[in-house]
């Protein structure tokens, strides 16, 4: 007769088992590396040309026509005030899903996909009031590199973005 095997408890004061490490797409801004949830992202595209959108922030470079889709685009450059940078063959756009918005960023090149596990992502350090860093989920390290994850969707519901509502109350008072 086979002995019946009972599954074995962790330890009760054991750290929780982190069984799926957080995977980020990773694109570069000048001499920086920055993350997205790949979730996020429903594709990537070489830079194309945008319609440009009268009295809309500098950062927003105007919007495209995906496949019916009117999708705004953000140049993140513009948004994070880094210096202007040539768009070349390698500037690229990310169009991402986020929450029910299609919205494209530009940056200057797309890296890789990077699989982070909780131990090496580390908190946003904390700078005060004088630099936002509300945006910033944490800093990864892969290897030598310090990747900056950003939160997209705080970013894209920030009050000088507007490309998505802050919250469903706000909608219901317009």
């Amino acid at each position: 007769m086979p002995e019946l095997q009972t599954p074995v408890a962790p330890a009760p004061n054991a750290p929780p088992v982190n069984l799926a490490a957080n995977e980020y797409l990773t694109f570069g801004l000048g001499e920086e590396e920055y993350g997205v949830d790949i979730l996020k992202v429903q594709e990537i595209r070489g830079y194309d040309t945008v319609t440009r959108i009268p009295d809309t922030p500098d950062f927003v470079k105007g919007v495209i026509n995906l496949r019916g889709t009117i999708v705004p685009v953000v140049d993140m450059r513009m948004k994070f005030k880094l210096p202007n940078a040539e768009y070349n063959t390698f500037t690229v756009m990310i169009i991402l899903n986020v929450a029910t918005r299609v919205v494209g960023i530009v940056v200057d090149r797309v890296s890789d996909v990077v699989q982070l596990a909780a131990e090496q992502v580390r908190p946003a350090p904390e700078f005060g009031s004088a630099i936002d860093t509300r945006f910033i989920t944490g800093l990864g390290t892969a290897g030598e590199r310090l990747l900056i994850l950003l939160d997209i969707e705080k970013l894209l519901r920030s009050e000088d973005m507007a490309l998505m509502p802050a919250s469903a109350e706000r909608d219901s008072t317009h």
